[in-house]
């Protein structure tokens, strides 16, 4: 859960992790410089792999967890998740792109309020703010 309190500024993109790509591997989660990235343990859904999931209000749009910033002269680039899991997704379209994330059957209709709804208030901010 986000921080009490009103956020300074929204930024332009958000991270969100496809949970149907995602195995868990936690590499994203050891590079998130504000610690919105979390494990969702598999033992808690039976006979399912554990996978990432991130909390778009703390997100910063930073892309740590999508790739190493490099110096512009720089013709390589280190990306950090191996499976191609995480996309960073413009902050109006967030709502969206939470509802069709993926993982287990009806996880987000049962974590709605925790996973959803922050999206849905983070895209209606945005919205209003491009007006």
């Amino acid at each position: 859960m986000a921080k009490a309190g009103k956020r300074k500024k929204l930024p332009r993109e958000v991270a969100v992790i496809n949970a149907d790509n995602c195995t868990g591997c936690e590499s994203c989660l050891e590079v998130c410089p504000v610690d919105c990235i979390h494990l969702i343990p598999g033992e808690t859904l039976p006979g399912l792999q554990a996978f990432c999931e991130i909390d778009v209000e703390r997100c910063v749009g930073c892309e740590v967890c999508v790739h190493v910033p490099t110096r512009k002269s720089d013709p390589y680039e280190l990306t950090v998740c191996p499976w191609d899991a995480i996309e960073m997704i413009p902050t109006v379209q967030v709502a969206q792109a939470v509802a069709n994330k993926g993982g287990p059957d009806d996880y987000l209709y049962e974590n709605w309020e925790r996973v959803v709804e922050p999206a849905i208030r983070m895209a209606e901010l945005a919205a209003e703010q491009q007006k």
